[in-house]
Formats: C-alpha cells, sequence, structure tokens
C-alpha cells in the first residue's frame, strides 16, 4: 500500500519569496521544502561557510603545509565508491598544485575491505613509488580505524583523517581529524560529503599557505577548479542537500555546463551520451556516478581515480570506456542477484516483517548495496544483503550491506545489536540510511532475528507504510517546456527531493516498450499529456491518480513534455 501526501506549504514563506523575486512555481517549492528566506537560496561561493569553523581543518593545514616545505612525500588512502574516488582525486589535484609530492592507495574491497586498517597501513608503508611516506591522508574513511591509525603511526608514519562517517565510542589517535560529525566539531554543515570534508582541506591549507607567503612569487591555485569533483561526489553519495551542501554542488554543476571540468568528469558525460552543457543533479547521481561506482564494486577503483586524476582527455576517454563496460556488467549481474532475491522473497510475507535480511551464496559482494537498495524502495523495508567474503569458505565470513527507510537509523540500529549480542558483529559503520557489516555465517540466524527486533522496536506502523510526498497538482500553465527547463536546472537531491505532482487523468492511449515500460496518452480537461512509467508492465485503468515528474523527452533533435510516473492507481471514486 502507498499513501499520498500533499507538502504542506506555508503561506508567509510562499509570499515572501515571491516579493523577492522567486519564480512562483520555485517559492512554491522552496518554501514546502523549509526555505523562508530568498537569502537560503544564495549558492554564491560567498556564501559558503568559511574552512575555520571546521574542527581540525587548520591543524591538517599545518601540518600539510609543514609537509609540502620540507618535501615530505604524502600518501592519500582512498574509499572506493564514487565519493571516496573524486575526494582522492581533489586532494591529489589540489596537494600537486600547491606542490606537493603525493600519490595515493586505493584497498581493494575484497581483500583487505574499507578504510585504513592495519594492513592497509602495512601496504602503504612500502608503497611501489613513495616507499614508506611521511603522512598518510585518509579521504571518506578513517574515522573508525582505530587498529589502522596504531599501526600507520607504530611505521613511523603521520596520519591525517579527513571522513564524514559517524565516529565509534574510540577516536583513533591521528594526527588531525577533520570530520564535522567528530564530537566537540560545531560545524554548522554536518552533511558534508567526504569530497566536500577534503575540499575544505584544500581551502584551509591555501589560507595557510597564503599567510605563510607562498604565493608572493607564484600564482595562487584556484580550488574553485575542483568544484566539478566536489558536486559529482556529493550528489552521488546522497547526503543530504542542506544550504551549504547546495552551495557546493550548484557551483560544480555551473562549471560544468559552461564547459570547465576535468578531463575525466567531460570523457563520463559523453560515454552517457549527455551534454554537459544541460547537465543536472540527476546525470551525477544516476549517470556518471555508477559509472564510477561500477568500478569500486566490480574491479579496482583505481581505474575511476585514474579517470578523475588524469589531465589527458584521450587517456580519460579510454577509462571511462573501461568504466562504462564493467558498469554494463555491473548491471547484468544485478539482474541475475535480484532474480534470486524475488524467488527469496516468494516464500516470505515482507509486510509481516519490519525489516528483510537475505542472503545467497552466489550473490557478488560488490554489488549487494545496490540490491538492499532495490529492495528497500520496493518493498519499504530496512533491508539488508549479504555475501560470502570468501566463496570458498561454506561457514566463514559473510559481508553485508544495508539501506533504511526513515525511522530507521541504520547506523545506530547496529550499534545496538552489537550490545545486545557482543562479538555478533565482527565490524560495522555507516550511516542513517546505509550502513555495512560483517559476521560469521553461522551467526546470520541471530543476526536476523536481532534486526527484526529492533526494527520492530524503532518503526511504526505508519513509517512501515511507503509514503510518496507530493508538491500536489500542478497548475496547467506551468506544463510547458520552459517550466520543465526550470525545474531541470535547479538543484535537488537528498532532503531536497525533486518535484513530485499529483493529479487525476483520464487514459486515452497506452502500450508497452520493451515488455517492461508503460507508454500512455493522458488527458486532463482539455490539456493531453504523454507520459511513460519505467517498469510497470501492467496496464493502467481508463482513470488513474498519478504521481508524476515533469521531464524533458528529446528525441531526434526535438523536446517535448513528458510526465515520468513514479506511481499510478485506480482514480479514487
Amino acid at each position: 500500500m502507498t499513501r499520498i501526501a500533499t507538502r504542506p506549504v506555508p503561506t508567509r514563506a510562499r509570499m515572501m519569496l515571491e516579493q523577492a523575486g522567486i519564480h512562483p512555481l520555485l517559492a512554491r517549492l522552496y518554501a514546502a521544502r523549509g526555505i523562508s528566506d530568498a537569502a537560503e537560496l544564495d549558492t554564491r561561493m560567498s556564501a559558503l561557510l568559511p574552512p575555520d569553523r571546521l574542527t581540525g581543518a587548520d591543524t591538517a593545514a599545518v601540518l600539510l603545509a609543514d609537509a609540502i616545505e620540507r618535501r615530505a612525500k604524502l600518501l592519500i588512502v582512498a574509499d572506493y565508491d564514487c565519493d571516496g574516488a573524486t575526494a582522492c582525486a581533489v586532494g591529489l589535484r589540489g596537494l600537486r598544485s600547491f606542490g606537493a609530492t603525493v600519490d595515493y592507495l586505493v584497498p581493494n574491497r575484497f581483500e583487505t575491505g574499507y578504510g585504513l586498517s592495519p594492513e592497509v597501513a602495512r601496504l602503504a608503508a612500502s608503497h611501489p613509488k613513495l616507499g614508506c611516506p611521511d603522512i598518510l591522508v585518509t579521504v571518506d574513511n578513517g574515522i573508525a580505524s582505530v587498529a589502522g591509525v596504531a599501526e600507520a603511526k607504530r611505521l613511523g608514519m603521520q596520519v591525517i583523517v579527513t571522513d564524514h562517517h559517524l565516529p565509534g565510542d574510540e577516536l583513533p589517535a591521528a594526527d588531525a581529524i577533520v570530520n564535522p560529525s567528530q564530537p566537540g566539531c560545531g560545524f554548522p554543515s554536518k552533511a558534508l560529503a567526504g569530497v566536500g570534508v577534503m575540499f575544505y582541506v584544500m581551502l584551509a591549507l591555501r589560507a595557510e599557505l597564503r599567510r605563510r607567503g607562498a604565493f608572493a612569487t607564484t600564482p595562487e591555485p584556484k580550488l574553485a577548479d575542483l568544484l566539478d569533483l566536489v558536486a559529482l561526489g556529493t550528489v552521488a553519495d546522497v547526503v543530504p542537500l542542506d544550504r551549504n551542501n547546495r552551495v557546493l554542488v550548484t557551483q560544480g554543476l555551473a562549471r560544468i555546463r559552461q564547459g570547465r571540468m576535468q578531463p575525466g568528469v567531460r570523457a563520463l558525460f559523453s560515454i552517457a551520451g549527455r551534454g554537459p552543457e544541460r547537465a543536472s543533479s540527476f546525470d551525477l547521481g544516476f549517470l556518471l556516478g555508477p559509472r564510477l561506482n561500477a568500478a569500486g564494486r566490480l574491479a579496482d577503483m583505481a581505474l575511476g581515480i585514474e579517470c578523475l586524476a588524469t589531465d589527458d582527455f584521450g587517456r580519460a576517454l579510454n577509462i571511462a570506456q573501461e568504466l562504462d563496460a564493467i558498469n554494463r556488467e555491473r548491471r547484468a549481474i544485478e539482474a541475475d542477484m535480484q532474480a534470486a532475491a524475488d524467488a527469496i522473497l516468494a516464500g516470505l510475507d515482507p509486510q509481516a516483517q519490519a525489516g528483510l535480511v537475505l542472503f545467497d551464496p552466489a550473490w557478488h559482494q560488490g554489488v549487494i548495496g545496490i540490491l538492499a537498495g532495490r529492495i528497500k524502495e520496493r518493498l519499504h523495508r530496512p533491508t539488508f544483503a549479504f555475501a560470502r567474503a570468501d566463496t570458498d569458505a561454506s561457514d566463514g565470513e559473510l559481508r553485508g550491506s544495508g539501506r533504511s527507510i526513515a525511522g530507521l537509523h541504520l547506523r545506530d540500529a547496529l550499534d545496538l545489536v552489537s550490545k545486545r549480542h557482543p562479538g555478533l558483529l565482527l565490524r560495522f559503520g555507516g550511516h542513517a540510511a546505509a550502513a555495512g557489516l560483517a559476521l560469521h555465517e553461522r551467526d546470520l540466524p541471530t543476526f536476523e532475528a536481532a534486526f527484526e527486533q529492533v526494527a520492530k522496536e524503532w518503526l511504526s506502523p505508519a513509517e512501515l507504510t511507503r509514503t510518496l510526498e507530493t508538491d500536489g497538482p500542478l497548475e496547467s500553465g506551468y506544463c510547458g517546456l520552459t517550466t520543465a527547463q526550470l525545474l531541470r536546472d535547479a538543484v535537488w537531491g537528498q532532503g531536497f527531493p525533486a518535484p513530485l505532482f499529483a493529479d487525476r487523468f483520464e487514459v486515452t492511449r497506452q502500450r508497452l516498450l520493451k515488455d517492461k515500460h508503460l507508454k500512455l496518452s493522458l488527458k486532463k480537461g482539455n490539456a493531453r499529456f504523454e507520459a511513460i512509467h519505467f517498469n510497470r508492465p501492467e496496464t493502467a485503468p481508463d482513470r488513474i491518480d498519478a504521481v508524476f515528474r515533469l521531464d524533458i523527452n528529446e528525441w531526434n533533435g526535438t523536446a517535448d513534455i513528458q510526465l515520468v510516473l513514479d506511481h499510478l492507481a485506480p482514480a479514487a471514486p
């Protein structure tokens, strides 16, 4: 069952935004998303929160500036998703522009697992290009690497942790920690992605070098040139788009649309068949991000980092083609896993459960997060999918990836499970909406029961009912290309959702495309619309209540309005 709700629109906020010159439709949409002052929509760089408010950024900047002055060797320890890859590329490009000697190491998710583990610290100490680095800089990881940081320091390396994940009970003994989520950090934007944190460290480093007179005779590097990478990683990591993140994403998209982007970003747009001049947050999250993530899921994220770090467009294009091929392989694997998951779910009653825990011995460890997300979206239940870390072991380690719904903070749920069942979870970490863990295969039934218990305690019946929040009907005068372009140009994302409208239509014609997409011709009064409902093979009734997005369908050089339906049901009496 799906409940359709309409977002309330505070009248005073809407009127104030209109009076400030905001388009009436955008004023209504922004007011419904909590914006009450046009100043909150200021996305100029001057609106960005200053780096000196981010705890640890100044300490990290001093360490890095000292390292550059003494020609020390720096090594970035990256993560294997899009956020980690873009954060690493920002670090590489930023530090090299300041004259640093720097390289990177990205853990293999299948061999060394996530983050700066002791094993990764030992690998770093014998880096093939740098030998033993003087300083390790983690990006998008490290806040939980207590043992790994200790091992790195035992081996004689300093450690700077830059991360955005929630910390555990103990912080690593790093020389500097930059993380807005760490205790005592008063930075107002807790929603920075890993790439955003690293960008802030580069801003702080530039300020420190400026104080030292480093740019008296040389041009000062333009860190704004890295904002295409910051926008890509921020959107792809699905962090909330609070005001500060909207500034970062808007500025990055503006540069992409102007053709000012890294060769790797341009290459990814080319492979995706999308013109960067009309780039949107949708393109970053659903076209470019998955191609980079595929490398970390199935192969080696070093491929993605090289794509973003190279200045040679030809090389970037060749790598982007490899990434595209890996992504096609990922989709095929995902389809097989989805079929297996459907077979498991056929023997369950998901609506009778508060949470879902699924496992198949044949599942691919790199794709379980996507699978969990798909099932969570379809069934509106917090979901964990598990795969074997070692397919040769019948009772070895399982690695799980989870996705959650509003009302259940997934990382906190795992923390409670670990406290109720000491020793059950070998490792865990993550966010409210996504988390990962490891456990022994023999302990999976215990985890399933424990997670179900927590989900039942924390989730109310209302929270277990899928709710589609809409912006109500779209006035007929706004159902045109101008409005669609206006909505496409705006920045939307997690916590600042793209507009969804709800209305009633007559279905005048319908047909299936590729045996799975429902193509419809709709009528409301004298107005007629073309619409599509992806991945819905069932036919629609003659009169429907629909939830839709206003989109532009571009085909053979022409552009027309199209309604993309997220949900349809028989029209209520």
